[in-house]
């Protein structure tokens, strides 16, 4: 059988960062899919030629049909101070994603409540505070417009469930191919256009700053932005 190999962003004796596919899993769930981090785990593993269980700590997720860069502490340390920084937002996330309609304006900060729910694995956006809500903010701003289509810059100030998809849907803007939040048809790959484009963060161990990007997937879509961003 042959090995996946994870597409490596960055690397160092702490942390690790891939490209993560819209179709791959970042953690093992109930479809019993091989999920990324067990990919990252063999190929330390082979690599390092490390024997026994290699370790792998998950500091933050992104959803199956979302792309971009997915970030893995190999230590201990590094996962407990990367938790921290993530739980004091330390961590700046950008994401890009594309949308068929022009935003209401070309860059805002919006504010919802949001209420997950669980049986149909999808998140409700409210103006006002309901039970069970939990406040969702969000930067965006148009950085790119093709013949069919806007290209929006996301910067998030609280990592909520389905946060992007649900807010800019409740805005008139669901991402292209994200049905589950309105827009009406799906993507060829059956993901949808949102992509971790960027993170920044102080190492955890070597207190350098640490930019590491994504590349744009390479489809259709994506293509017909790179000459306007």
């Amino acid at each position: 059988m042959v090995m996946k190999m994870p597409d490596i962003l960055y690397e160092d004796n702490h942390i690790i960062a891939v490209n993560k596919r819209s179709s791959e899993l970042a953690q093992g769930d109930k479809t019993g899919d091989e999920a990324l981090d067990e990919q990252v785990k063999k190929y330390i593993a082979k690599k390092y030629n490390k024997p026994g269980d290699v370790f792998l700590g998950v500091v933050h997720r992104l959803d199956r049909p979302v792309s971009g860069v997915l970030l893995y502490a190999r230590t201990t340390k590094a996962l407990q101070r990367l938790n921290e920084m993530f739980k004091s937002r330390q961590v700046i996330k950008t994401y890009w994603a594309i949308v068929k309609e022009r935003p209401p304006e070309d860059e805002a900060t919006i504010t919802h409540f949001l209420k997950k729910n669980e049986t149909q694995n999808k998140s409700y956006v409210y103006d006002n505070e309901v039970k069970g809500s939990k406040q969702a903010s969000l930067t965006y701003k148009v950085i790119g417009r093709s013949e069919r289509y806007y290209m929006l810059e996301i910067e998030l100030h609280t990592g909520r469930h389905h946060q992007i998809r649900a807010q800019l849907a409740a805005i008139g803007c669901p991402i292209k191919g994200d049905m589950k939040y309105g827009f009406p048809r799906s993507n060829d790959d059956g993901g949808i256009s949102l992509i971790s484009k960027k993170i920044m963060f102080t190492h955890p161990v070597k207190k350098e700053e640490i930019i590491i990007e994504a590349p744009l997937p390479f489809n259709d879509i994506w293509s017909s932005f790179r000459n306007v961003i």
